[in-house]
């Protein structure tokens, strides 16, 4: 069983479809699974690389402002613009590129992970399947969250998630940071982390994705608006 949530482009916010789901600063951060490997983009940015289960992912979010065959991946900072788009584009949170490209990497639209070209020779983004194993081995949606999360709050100057941070130990080694998300603004930084999957819901041109929360333990599988800007998570092939 599994819970996908309907999610408001203004707010990321469950408004339909609940069902029940069985099963289903850059630290090591106190897991059990720390990395094990790296992977460079075409750009030369490094990833480390943690083992979930039979899954490999990448521990930071993409970065990457090039598509592997080097050609540019549009840099959009107007909203307006943003919001019209339905071909690839990404941006910073907040377009400050000094202040969330190391911490929390690119905000990508799904037109540029629909592309097919985002993420580095060898990986790819995962599947809405895919992400459903991942929640799945980490004991279902009730208790991944936690389990994906970094460790720590803002208040207490060791984390990055707002108070209270619920049930993080980031014990499967994901690394999981609150990067917020784009459409008609940017909002939730500290509070949410959202990440797409490569799994369209055509024809409603929305796309399948999963967050987490400050308040939460939960992991939510949810669809939103392909305009949407949200991090990405590689895993590999």
């Amino acid at each position: 069983m599994k819970t996908i949530t309907k999610l408001s482009a203004f707010s990321i916010a469950i408004v339909a479809i609940m069902l029940q789901f069985s099963g289903c600063k850059k630290s090591n951060d106190n897991n059990s699974n720390p990395p094990a490997g790296t992977v460079t983009d075409i750009e030369g940015n490094i990833y480390h690389t943690v083992t979930i289960g039979n899954q490999v992912w990448m521990v930071e979010n993409l970065k990457v402002t090039k598509f592997i065959d080097g050609s540019t991946i549009p840099l959009v900072t107007d909203d307006t613009a943003w919001v019209g788009l339905t071909t690839p584009a990404y941006s910073w949170y907040n377009n400050d590129l000094k202040s969330n490209k190391e911490l929390y990497g690119a905000l990508y639209n799904w037109y540029a992970v629909n592309s097919g070209k985002l993420a580095p020779t060898g990986w790819h983004i995962p599947s809405e399947q895919e992400l459903d194993t991942l929640l799945a081995y980490l004991g279902g949606h009730y208790l991944a969250g936690g389990k994906l999360k970094s460790i720590g709050t803002v208040d207490s100057q060791n984390g990055l998630w707002m108070s209270p941070n619920e049930g993080a130990t980031n014990e499967s080694g994901f690394t999981a940071y609150p990067g917020g998300y784009r459409v008609y603004s940017f909002s939730d930084i500290s509070k949410k982390g959202n990440w797409w999957s490569s799994t369209s819901t055509s024809p409603l041109a929305s796309a399948y994705l999963f967050y987490l929360s400050y308040y939460s333990q939960d992991a939510i599988l949810a669809f939103a608006g392909q305009d949407l800007g949200l991090s990405v998570r590689c895993i590999k092939n």
